[in-house]
């Protein structure tokens, strides 16, 4: 069962499905620290080339069937337009200025 965006528990992270769902690219790069990194499937990846790809260029969109940690972990079905629809798991470390400093993907 999906959870919709807006009972995700986390603001940074239900911030971070929102801007991918709608492909606000200003408002999700306002949610990221600077120098903010991430992984996909456990390799680290140049950040914005990875999210032009993967989200803003293809049309990324997430499902969330499943949060723990506090609205940090996710399970979610992503689909975009070059790889479909597939089962991921993401991670999200967010600091105490609210803005995300890391996220990790991956399929699960």
């Amino acid at each position: 069962m999906t959870i919709q965006p807006a009972k995700l528990s986390d603001p940074a992270v239900r911030a971070f499905v929102n801007a991918v769902n709608s492909h606000d690219r200003e408002g999700f790069m306002s949610l990221l620290t600077p120098g903010a990194t991430m992984s996909d499937d456990g390799s680290d990846r140049d950040l914005a080339e990875w999210i032009d790809r993967e989200i803003f260029s293809s049309n990324g969109h997430m499902d969330v069937d499943n949060e723990s940690r506090g609205g940090r972990d996710l399970i979610a079905r992503y689909r975009n337009d070059a790889w479909g629809e597939m089962r991921t798991k993401w991670h999200f470390e967010v600091e105490d200025d609210g803005r995300i400093s890391r996220f990790e993907t991956g399929q699960a």
